[in-house]
């Protein structure tokens, strides 16, 4: 499909009826001149002022379609760190938020320092467990399956179509490994992000707000760690590889798992860590590459530890 079906009148006319439905709903209208910030092939945004402020309505296409599942999911199972969401419409992929503040990647400069990580972490970690229970629904929505006992045949496939280099093709068995070692943990399979970086977050009084779940499957729940520590904080705030003590930020994001898994030893969490970042690295590439993307980062970071 073509981004220019996003600036088509027919599909704006559309939207525009739909926002103003919901917006009426919430006693609110159109005050001023809507914009179109973001365009792109599988999404396009727009910025809908009115008397209480800007919202904003989001787009994707049917193949992620499931995001505006998870936002409404999400609002209802843990309101506090997502995104205020005024309406979905779960066929079409729509939503309609209220305005979600400024994106952590403006904000942590402010701060000179990456520690508001720490929180989030928390945050999405809490997210997943609160999720757990909610597996078939998730899948029922559309939400790709990746788990571990379906990574590594995915994994397969999607190294075959993108005839990546033989040693990327025959580590097929080491995913199958790493899975098995992860499985032994007994931690349950949940929502995964699969994308969380500092353009994902956003900070409004103070609450930060995990958004931008278009990427996310149902996976290992540690596997989130793999971009946001080691393809983000990792590289600090001078995007220098390795100037970030990542342990505090793991551990933040442990905490709330040493709650929920009591049987489990601080020693098993940190193994179970170890696996997962490299296993992440294996289930953003089979989750899915943009056409024309070089799948050669993922694949490295997942048997090097480094792009």
């Amino acid at each position: 499909m073509d981004a220019a079906r996003w600036t088509e009148p027919r599909f704006l006319e559309s939207a525009r009826q739909w926002i103003d439905e919901q917006l009426a709903g919430h006693g609110l209208a159109v005050t001023g001149d809507i914009e179109q910030p973001h365009v792109m092939k599988w999404s396009t945004v727009l910025r809908v002022p009115t008397a209480d402020g800007a919202v904003w309505f989001k787009a994707n296409d049917q193949s992620l379609r499931h995001e505006a599942g998870i936002t409404a999911l999400l609002a209802e199972r843990h309101p506090a760190n997502v995104p205020p969401l005024l309406a979905a419409d779960l066929d079409r992929g729509w939503m309609l938020m209220a305005d979600a503040g400024r994106r952590l990647r403006e904000v942590l400069p402010e701060d000179g320092s990456v520690d508001r990580w720490l929180g989030v972490l928390r945050s999405v970690a809490e997210i997943q467990i609160a999720c757990e229970d909610s597996v078939d629904e998730l899948l029922a929505l559309g939400v790709p399956d990746l788990r571990l006992a379906t990574l590594p045949d995915t994994y397969d496939r999607q190294a075959r179509e993108f005839d990546v280099e033989p040693r990327f093709r025959a580590a097929t068995p080491y995913v199958r490994e790493l899975c098995d070692r992860l499985a032994a943990f007994g931690i349950r399979e949940t929502l995964q992000h699969d994308d969380l970086h500092d353009g994902q977050v956003y900070v409004k009084d103070g609450t930060h707000l995990v958004m931008d779940w278009g990427d996310a499957c149902v996976s290992h729940p540690f596997f989130t760690l793999s971009v946001t520590l080691e393809g983000q904080i990792s590289w600090g705030l001078d995007d220098v590889e390795d100037s970030v003590d990542l342990a505090p930020f793991r551990d933040a994001y442990l905490a709330p798992y040493a709650a929920a898994y009591p049987d489990l030893t601080r020693d098993d969490l940190l193994d179970a860590v170890d696996a997962a970042l490299r296993l992440g690295w294996a289930c953003r590439f089979a989750n899915g590459m943009v056409p024309g993307e070089d799948p050669g980062p993922r694949l490295r970071m997942f048997l090097d530890g480094r792009a």
